[in-house]
This record gives structure tokens, C-alpha cells and sequence, in this order.
């Protein structure tokens, strides 16, 4: 059954420009406005997290927006105390659209005495007063599983497919999707299916942690335009050597597209040195100056999937229905030609 009140937007301070973003589009879609809560939510000097919202909440369905990116604990931080200010000022229900979720990379143990932390943070939200996660490209699925709460888990690659066929309509036949390792085929088989691609796979060994050993390339990408496909670049070291792998297996270019664009440490300067083309990411984490400013990088936005699946949830309305292209594509008309 409908929502009878309105959905109400807050922010915290990890990605402001992607939660107006998603309230503009919101208010196109309602044909009304939708404005983020009036609230505050700021440090004292010693670093505590302090919030208050203005507006009244009591009794209403209430999205924070709140990628939890670099600095992590920070924005975790925000998230938890946000949840807990709203659901002592009675809001009705609590949603957590979180672009991308941090920690979830700490997922599993790898070896002995060490934490499964992604449920620890799933613990914590749900502790502090959230009913329902909104994110995208999780880094691994079964972190859904981490949850008691229903988890909604977006997929980008409706978006790159839009972008692709955009960007490379007069060379498709020669389009090839690459896997940067084994782990991450079934990301890059599922946006491969949707533009009519063939896939190939990056097998990399490593030595320690930080370190490639060695890498082959599993399929022919001989005279291919190819484009590698992730959830995560963090510091870019695997993404740009695999790029390197593939020319030097006969690709005729390489061009990246990637969820979330961590992009720390000398990530930006990698990306702008490397024989890529372009690296495509979302705006799921804010752009630093440096990301801007590259000149091989473009940000494609997913305002307009985070609006639409908001509005889903307010009306009880499938979400699942986001992930097909006949659905996606009215929502980024204008901003794609195919």
C-alpha cells in the first residue's frame, strides 16, 4: 500500500552533491518539490559527531544519503548518529541509501584471527534505528545475507551498457568486456549479455598482498576495443597493469568502467600515466579536485537510479524492475543518444 506521507531526504556530509542530485530528480518525477531535512551535522574539536534536524520528522519515511567512503569511519560515524536522532524523533521508517557501502571488501575471514567486519557494520546500522538498505554493486552478494532488514542492491552495469552504447555505437563489433580477475566474471558476463559482447578474463597470481606476481589474459582480444569492468579502484596499480597486459596481447585500446571510484593514494596520477583511454566511474563516492580534473576520467551520474528506486520503496513498488534497460532508459533520457 502507498505511502500516504512524503518521502523525506536527509544528507550527511560524504556526498552532498549526489543527494541534491537525487532530491532534483525525485522532484521531477513527483511533479512537486522534494527538498533535502533541514539539519545539521558537524564536529565539535574534538572530533565528536554532533547532529540535529530542524524539521519535524515524527511519523515520516525518512532516506539518509550517505555513502560511507574515504574518510570510512567518519561517514560511518554520521550514519549510525543520523539513524539514531531520527528514530528518537519518531520517525515512521528509516532508510539508509548508502552508494557505496564501505568495509564490505572485509567480508569473509582470509586467514586466521582476523574480523568479518562487513557484519559487523550491518550489526551496527541496524542496532542504530535503520529498516531497510538502499546501496549499489555491494562487493560481494552475500553480504545482503549479513542483514535481518530488507537489503535492495543496485546494479550499475544498466547504466555502463547505456554509456557503452552511447560512447562506442560505431565500433560495437569490436567491443570486448574483461574481467580484471577471476572473482569478479560474473559482474562482467552480466554487462557483457546486455550490449551483445564477448568476454575475456585477466587471471592474475599474486605473491603478498599489494604485489602481481603474473597475469594472462584467457580469451583472444587480438584487434578488440576492450573494456575492463569492477566494482572497486582503490589504488589503480591492477587495473592500469592489466591494461597494459591487453595491449600487449594485440587489443587494439582499453577503457575502464568501475563502480566506485576509491581512487586513493596515487590512483589519480596512475590512471592519467597508464595507456587506458578512459576510466568511466559513478559519483556513488564525491569527486576529489584531482578525479575532476583528470583528463582520462568521466563520471557518469546514478542520481536518477537512486531517485527512481527511492520512489519505488516510498510506494512499495518493485525495485528489481531498475535493473532492465526498457526501464532504465526513459529514466537517463537526454542523457544518452543509442
Amino acid at each position: 500500500m502507498p505511502n500516504l506521507t512524503d518521502p523525506k531526504l536527509i544528507s550527511g556530509n560524504a556526498n552532498k552533491p549526489l543527494a541534491s542530485a537525487i532530491a532534483r530528480r525525485m522532484s521531477m518525477h513527483r511533479g512537486m518539490s522534494v527538498d533535502l531535512v533541514d539539519a545539521r551535522v558537524e564536529r565539535f574539536n574534538d572530533g565528536e559527531i554532533f547532529v540535529e534536524m530542524y524539521d519535524n520528522v515524527r511519523g515520516e519515511d525518512v532516506f539518509i544519503i550517505q555513502p560511507t567512503s574515504n574518510p570510512a569511519n567518519d561517514n560511518l560515524m554520521e550514519l549510525l548518529i543520523m539513524s539514531d536522532a531520527l528514530r528518537r524523533s519518531s520517525a515512521q521508517r528509516i532508510t539508509a541509501v548508502i552508494p557505496y557501502f564501505g568495509y564490505a571488501r572485509q567480508d569473509r575471514r582470509t586467514k586466521a584471527r582476523t574480523p568479518i567486519t562487513a557484519k559487523l557494520v550491518a550489526n551496527m546500522l541496524v542496532e542504530a534505528g535503520v529498516e531497510r538498505i538502499l546501496t549499489m554493486d555491494l562487493h560481494a552478494a552475500q553480504i545482503q545475507g549479513f542483514f535481518d532488514i530488507p537489503v535492495d542492491n543496485l546494479y550499475a552495469s544498466p547504466i555502463f551498457a547505456l554509456d557503452i552504447k552511447s560512447h562506442f555505437k560505431d565500433q560495437m563489433e569490436d567491443v570486448m568486456i574483461v574481467s580484471p580477475d577471476v572473482g569478479g566474471v560474473a559482474r562482467a558476463r552480466e554487462l557483457a549479455k546486455r550490449i551483445d559482447a564477448p568476454l575475456s578474463i585477466v587471471d592474475k597470481r599474486r605473491e603478498k598482498p599489494g604485489e602481481i606476481a603474473e597475469m594472462t589474459i584467457i580469451g583472444n582480444v587480438e584487434g578488440k576495443t576492450c573494456i575492463i569492468v569492477d566494482d572497486i579502484c582503490d589504488t589503480a596499480g591492477t587495473l592500469c597493469k592489466a591494461a597494459e597486459v591487453l595491449l600487449e596481447n594485440g587489443a587494439k585500446e582499453v577503457h575502464s568502467y568501475i563502480t566506485h571510484g576509491v581512487l586513493s593514494g596515487p590512483a589519480v596520477e596512475r590512471v592519467t600515466k597508464s595507456v587506458m583511454k578512459s576510466l568511466v566511474i559513478t559519483d556513488t563516492i564525491e569527486a576529489t579536485g584531482p578525479v575532476e580534473a583528470a583528463p582520462n576520467i568521466r563520471i557518469v551520474p546514478t542520481a536518477p537510479m537512486f531517485a527512481q528506486a527511492t520512489l519505488n520503496i516510498w510506494n512499495g513498488t518493485s525495485v528489481s524492475s531498475l535493473f532492465d534497460n526498457e526501464t532504465l532508459g526513459p529514466i537517463y533520457e537526454g542523457l544518452y543518444t543509442v
